[in-house]
């Protein structure tokens, strides 16, 4: 009795089950899995953000969706720096030291001694100690008053303080030297071996020139990022690419900040792939195929390989660029991006070679449809085999 109660109880579950296939699976929401499937994630992308603004666009990976990111524009110290050039000549700041020395042409002026005997013929210079230029942008010379040097290069000031002194020195020649240069250097801060403000010297310094006198990194070189900052302006440019591209390597002008920082960057990998991690790589970046293999390839027997997505947050800019009709609200500058990739495409391999992963970026790989009917099948032993072993025993 027992027994033919097992197998009706069976024959209602494959019943069920069978159903459950006719339906293509549909009804067997609560089967355990990796993630969601391919319909899944491309089938709940909203055509327009809710009023929270959290839908999403999904966008197959083609040539003319691969050619748009391959054209956004990465942060570039040339590109947003228009002035290339080396800092203008060296001037006078306020809070800069100066040293002026002072000749006039014969003895017994206001800045020489007077001659003793023929053997003592005196001085006929004077060298005034060392001053800081004040926060009017002064300084004082005697005989000549307050002198305005702030803006000056020292040829300048020179001419200003010999015109002063005509008619009160014997014929005097001046020279000034900046003896501590405050204004005229940069600040360095954050992964270098001694933050410091560096003085910049009169043949230019680049990026580079400067991170050395600072004593050079810390962190490593696939880590590091240097943030310049110029007049309300700043761009972030790998360490990396400063190394291996010249033109980056700008020179750099009084009054900049340059800040070193460590960031390891990375991308999680979610699904039917051989490693469900977070992913690192250098700050170079690597290309979405690069990152597949690295997150273990797709799982032979698992993976739905027209399932393969990279979801990221995109500009306003790069949206509109993939797909114009996409409703974007007003103040909305990032958008969430589901990108399809079919890798039963030959040609999809190549597209993803230009493709660059980003920080923070997210690689799923769904479950192939069969993996489901695989797993139903299974249930539908688990819940026979019971019954089974029960008619065995009764025989």
């Amino acid at each position: 009795m027992n027994s033919c109660a097992s197998e009706a109880r069976v024959r209602r579950v494959v019943t069920a089950l069978v159903v459950c296939l006719s339906t293509g699976l549909a009804g067997c929401s609560t089967l355990p899995g990796q993630g969601p499937s391919a319909s899944d994630v491309a089938g709940t992308a909203q055509s327009a953000p809710n009023e929270h603004y959290d839908g999403y666009l999904v966008t197959r990976l083609d040539s003319r969706v691969a050619g748009i990111l391959a054209r956004k524009n990465g942060a570039s110290f040339h590109g947003r720096f228009a002035d290339h050039r080396p800092a203008p000549s060296q001037v006078i700041g306020v809070g800069d030291a100066l040293l002026v020395t002072i000749w006039e042409a014969a003895a017994g002026g206001l800045f020489s001694s007077p001659v003793i005997d023929r053997a003592s013929p005196g001085s006929h210079t004077a060298t005034i100690p060392e001053q800081v230029v004040a926060r009017d942008g002064s300084v004082t010379v005697p005989y000549a008053g307050r002198i305005q040097v702030a803006g000056l290069t020292p040829p300048e000031v020179e001419r200003r303080v010999v015109k002063a002194l005509s008619g009160k020195a014997i014929e005097p020649q001046v020279l000034v030297t900046i003896s501590r240069n405050l204004s005229n250097s940069a600040t360095v801060a954050g992964e270098v071996t001694q933050g410091a403000r560096v003085p910049l010297s009169s043949r230019g310094d680049r990026i580079l020139d400067v991170v050395a006198t600072a004593g050079g990194i810390r962190s490593p070189v696939h880590e590091t990022f240097i943030t310049l900052t110029r007049g309300g302006r700043s761009a972030t440019v790998p360490m990396q690419v400063l190394l291996t591209s010249p033109e980056e390597n700008i020179f750099v002008w009084p009054g900049d900040t340059l800040t070193l920082t460590r960031s390891p960057q990375s991308f999680t990998a979610f699904g039917a792939s051989g490693r469900n991690a977070l992913v690192t790589f250098d700050a170079l970046g690597i290309s979405l195929e690069e990152a597949v293999a690295k997150a273990g390839g797709l799982l032979e027997y698992q993976a739905d390989p027209s399932g393969v997505f990279l979801l990221r947050s995109e500009t306003a800019e790069t949206v509109r660029a993939i797909d114009p009709s996409y409703p974007i609200a007003p103040g909305v500058d990032r958008i969430n991006v589901v990108y399809r990739v079919d890798m039963r495409d030959t040609n999809t391999y190549f597209l993803a070679r230009q493709v660059r992963v980003e920080n923070k970026d997210i690689v799923y790989i769904a479950t192939a449809p069969i993996n489901d009917l695989q797993k139903i099948l299974q249930l539908v032993q688990m819940t026979a085999s019971p019954a089974a072993t029960a008619r065995t025993l009764a025989n």
